[in-house]
């Protein structure tokens, strides 16, 4: 049989040198054809991109060069036409997702079965998800894998296996002299805008990744316009509402002059935003940072449109004023992602998710009318990983035969998320404690009596009728919510799981799963779509920064070289190997860790 390492079974390598029977040589001579019609896939994009430069004159050489077997397309480019890419991340989003969006957009428009979503027009091919250390990645190491074309462990923030940062092609695109951006409707300090504008060893020392994406690092600012929530760990924590570890305020620090950031512009609300745009011709001056909420921008069902901007409108406002304001060649790098999709799924909440589903899809077109009127322009969208393990078609009973369905017509009827449901019943169980029990006797029978019908008047009518459509709540149903110290995750579980039970709507888990997730891209209509055939089929995720790489012609290694001659300690953990860092272990652990922190200093994280 084949020798497997012990220590990662799932993740070695096999050694074909080891005798093994004809089932595993059938299993070798496929795996080597794959990788054939991989090293093909990779030619064709390299043609497509020499056949489509070379008509704008952009083109001077094509290498192909042969590396450990694998084919690598090397681009050496003159200065042209500016060319664009726009990578969008739908977070959390697996096929089954999309599926369950386009029903219940169909249903809710009453469009026959054959109406396709802006994504149906526009699949190429999949995307693998795992990372270096998992078969199942995080939104950090899946993130890096698109930014750095790098796999790394979950939690790295674009940093290698070993720790040591990775250059990025946010980085890159500005070092050629391109626009950047960042469009998120989390924290932009959260896993996947950080994995494109910072460098840490763990996703969760956002006080740093704030720190860099301000440019108070060996690069500087790297972003023009970062739109998107997280204002608190640009706060000092002598401040209410702070999520920082130091009393450091970044956002006075981003615009202070003597620190040469070149920020100009701060938004931290809708009519902020539109007073902004208003005042500069429909265009956003530049460089701009967007902060609209101190946390996580609302989920799009909750959202209030009087206080904040939605996805598709920070991202075609984002879009028109990275056109408007490059100077002729210099193009740009735009990178948005539908951040709340996954949130939506980690909470089971169907109602949230499906909503963030369609915002995504608005945004979607708003960005494929933009890429079809604007040459050398392209599109990608994918997934960093699933989330939820959703399923359409729930069994609610095992012991019945089941029902071939599910029902849109139960989601539609929600009004708000299970987040906001959950903080209305623990604000209501804070406001409306029970009745102390002194002495049993009538009036504190009533007293009880009393309590109980308010709780349950506010459960039946308040958050099961008005906030889900829920209107045949069982007794066990009513029994748990009404329960003052269920804990929130519970609630949260709890109230997703009542809808979707009705909805023959399914969860496996609260995570991420570790399924292939779907790939979509556009092109600018001349002679795009040849460069488009590079990504069809089934990929590796890091096949996508590749092919970022090699359409804006962008030099990763020199990014990182820099970064890594700025940080002598290069990364590693001062007392452990990153092999044996998890997550569950960060905040035991976290003084261990030196951080990549501010031109001035090295540091320690000393509180999370």
């Amino acid at each position: 049989m084949v020798r497997r390492q012990a220590s990662a079974p799932l993740l070695a390598n096999e050694d074909p040198r080891d005798s093994f029977d004809d089932q595993e040589r059938e299993l070798l001579q496929q795996e080597a054809h794959n990788q054939t019609k991989r090293e093909r896939r990779r030619l064709c994009l390299c043609l497509g991109l020499a056949v489509v430069l070379a008509s704008t004159a952009a083109i001077t050489t094509i290498y192909l060069l042969t590396r450990k077997s694998s084919l690598t397309c090397v681009l050496i480019v003159v200065p042209g036409r500016s060319r664009n890419v726009i990578m969008m991340v739908s977070d959390g989003f697996g096929p089954a997702s999309q599926t369950y969006g386009r029903s219940f957009w169909q249903y809710q428009n009453n469009y026959t079965e054959g109406t396709q979503t802006w994504l149906d027009e526009i699949l190429v091919g999949a995307s693998r998800t795992r990372s270096s250390n998992s078969l199942v990645t995080d939104s950090a190491a899946g993130a890096t894998a698109f930014s750095c074309a790098k796999k790394s462990f979950n939690a790295a923030i674009a940093v290698d296996p070993e720790g040591i940062p990775c250059g990025t092609v946010l980085e890159s695109a500005k070092q050629l002299g391109m626009l950047t951006g960042l469009v998120v409707t989390s924290r932009v300090t959260h896993a996947t805008p950080a994995a494109f504008s910072a460098h840490v060893v763990h996703r969760d020392m956002e006080s740093e990744i704030a720190v860099q994406q301000i440019g108070d690092y060996e690069l500087g600012r790297q972003v023009d316009l970062m739109l998107g929530g997280g204002r608190c760990f640009f706060l000092p924590n002598t401040t209410e509402g702070s999520c920082r570890t130091d009393d450091r305020n970044l956002i006075e620090e981003a615009f202070n002059k003597h620190n040469n950031y070149g920020w100009k512009y701060l938004v931290q609300n809708r009519a902020e935003f539109r007073d902004l745009i208003k005042e500069h011709d429909k265009l956003l001056p530049l460089p701009v940072l967007g902060l609209f909420h101190p946390s996580h921008m609302n989920f799009e069902i909750d959202r209030n449109p009087e206080l904040e901007p939605s996805l598709s409108e920070m991202a075609q406002v984002a879009l028109r004023s990275l056109k408007g304001r490059a100077d002729n060649g210099q193009g740009f790098f735009l990178m948005i992602e539908g951040s709340r999709i996954d949130m939506g799924a980690h909470n089971n909440d169907p109602v949230a998710h499906v909503h963030e589903i369609l915002e995504y899809h608005r945004t979607i077109k708003v960005v494929r009318d933009f890429v079809k009127r604007n040459p050398d322009t392209i599109m990608i969208s994918t997934s960093d990983h699933e989330t939820g393990g959703f399923t359409l078609g729930l069994q609610p009973d095992p012991a019945t035969y089941p029902d071939y369905l599910w029902r849109p017509e139960v989601i539609a009827q929600a009004k708000v998320s299970t987040e906001i449901l959950t903080a209305q019943l623990l604000a209501f169980h804070a406001a409306n404690p029970a009745p102390a029990a002194h002495s049993a006797g009538q009036d504190q029978t009533q007293q009880q009596e009393a309590y109980r019908r308010r709780v349950q008047n506010f459960i039946r009518r308040d958050v099961l009728e008005h906030g889900l459509g829920i209107k045949d709540p069982s007794e066990d149903e009513m029994t748990f919510l009404a329960n003052p110290k269920t804990i929130p995750n519970d609630l949260l579980r709890f109230l997703g799981h009542a809808i979707s039970r009705r909805a023959n709507l399914g969860w496996t888990t609260m995570g991420h799963t570790g399924v292939d997730v779907n790939l979509y891209a556009e092109s600018s209509p001349e002679g795009g779509e040849r460069i488009l055939e590079g990504l069809t089929g089934n990929h590796e995720n890091t096949d996508i920064g590749d092919f970022m790489v090699s359409y804006l012609d962008l030099d990763l290694p020199s990014i990182t070289e820099r970064l890594v001659k700025y940080v002598p300690c290069r990364f590693y953990p001062l007392a452990h190997s990153l092999a044996a860092f998890s997550a569950d272990k960060w905040f035991k652990r976290q003084r261990d860790f030196v951080v990549f922190s501010t031109k001035h200093s090295l540091h320690e994280e000393t509180g999370h």
